[in-house]
């Protein structure tokens, strides 16, 4: 008995840590409740909701696997926007990556004024998605467009770009890789490549190897967490392209269903046709599809990655 009230003491703490732990709850209880009402339960809700045919104004009517079913099996966009939605995110991701890094090393150099370069090439990250989209929309136009304007100058003729059904996806990774080179991913890149040891390199050096050979033995293992974290980020954020998408492009998902992504597929399915259950499934499958690729990342990292500490 003595035992078991030492234990009940334990478990329970003293009467000041309880008062901290309630006075603890209490000001985490904002974050709490918007958790469960904006958050856990919208996702639990949709989670019902992909099992029931269901428009907006109606009521759920249970249908099982059946929206999944359909969408692995009848839908005829289902599949084909996936394919586009891998072929941006692969294009994207691996060039937007390198040109990141190739941008976070260059300003990582001892130059005079890199802190205005650092500027100048954060700034495209921080413009507005629509007023993005119209700038490039004018620089791609086919008649009036700077661009092929420019290429008409080297006897080039400009392609339709955003109205062409073979370049209008290479366009609109040019306009993301605009807006995202210089933006977050190369400030975590800058802030990896500041974090290696100058010793290591001096060490290599001093044992006769060149600057490749310092970046490929030295900078490339010691700043792999920080390329992994980089990749994780932006397959996640280019599978769910959908702004550009959608304003650039008449109609959006067009010419001919070209840029018709997975995202664009959703919301046209709850937003054009209301069929919230359907679109609930399709949510489902994106998060389900996300969270595989993100694990394999990390799984197969192991085979790459360098954990100093670990």
């Amino acid at each position: 008995m003595a035992n078991q009230g030492t234990t009940r003491r334990t478990w329970l703490g003293s009467p000041l840590q309880r008062r901290e732990a309630i006075e603890g709850y209490l000001w985490i209880s904002p974050w709490l409740i918007g958790f469960l009402v904006f958050s856990l339960g919208p996702i639990i809700a949709s989670f019902y909701l992909s099992l029931t045919k269901y428009k907006i104004g109606g009521k759920p009517a249970w249908l099982g696997l059946e929206n999944y079913q359909t969408a692995f099996f009848d839908d005829k966009l289902f599949w084909p926007s996936i394919w586009r939605t891998a072929y941006f995110s692969i294009a994207s991701v691996l060039l937007g990556v390198f040109l990141s890094l190739v941008a976070a090393m260059l300003l990582n150099q001892k130059l005079k004024g890199k802190t205005v370069f650092r500027a100048l090439y954060y700034l495209p990250s921080l413009t507005p998605v629509v007023a993005l989209t119209i700038l490039w929309q004018w620089l791609l136009a086919p008649q009036q467009g700077l661009v092929n304007y420019l290429l008409s100058f080297v006897g080039i003729p400009g392609p339709g770009w955003l109205t062409s059904q073979s370049w209008a996806i290479p366009s609109i990774i040019l306009i993301t890789l605009w807006s995202t080179v210089g933006g977050g991913r190369m400030i975590i890149f800058l802030a990896g490549l500041q974090g290696v040891p100058k010793e290591l390199q001096e060490a290599a050096e001093m044992d006769g190897a060149n600057g490749w050979q310092r970046f490929r033995n030295v900078t490339i293992p010691l700043i792999s967490p920080v390329i992994l974290f980089n990749l994780i980020l932006g397959v996640i954020g280019s599978l769910s392209i959908f702004s550009v998408a959608y304003l650039a492009t008449s109609p959006p998902g067009g010419p001919n269903y070209a840029t018709w992504f997975y995202m664009l597929h959703l919301y046209s399915n709850a937003f054009n046709y209301f069929q919230m259950g359907y679109a609930s499934a399709l949510a489902w499958i994106f998060f389900v599809f996300i969270f595989i690729l993100s694990y394999l990342q990390i799984k197969l990292s192991d085979r790459w990655v360098y954990y100093e500490f670990s």
